[in-house]
């Protein structure tokens, strides 16, 4: 799940990396004091979550943000939250009260 991989120490490095520029495997691995086998499954698991894309560029694969994931992922905890509404519902707060 996107909130699983986010919540990983590895994953929010490799997602951290990425935030400002695509970088191939390796350039993820000089920033990481991590071997390329074990970022494999970090990557792996930020892919099943569409956290990451990934692009060959020759026999390189390049990984980047999802930024659509980030953006709903976003979204569904400011529903959840009822924040940038003028006021949660009267369910929520009932919730909150119980």
């Amino acid at each position: 799940s996107v909130f699983h991989a986010m919540r990983d120490p590895t994953s929010k490095g490799i997602l951290h990396v990425l935030q400002a520029v695509d970088r191939s495997a390796g350039e993820v691995a000089e920033r990481l004091p991590l071997a390329l086998s074990t970022l494999s499954g970090h990557f792996n698991m930020l892919k099943r979550a569409d956290l990451v894309l990934t692009e060959r560029r020759g026999t390189t694969s390049v990984y980047s943000l999802n930024l659509f994931t980030f953006d709903d992922a976003v979204s569904a905890l400011m529903e959840l939250f009822g924040v940038g509404r003028g006021e949660r519902s009267n369910e929520n707060e009932n919730l909150v009260e119980k």
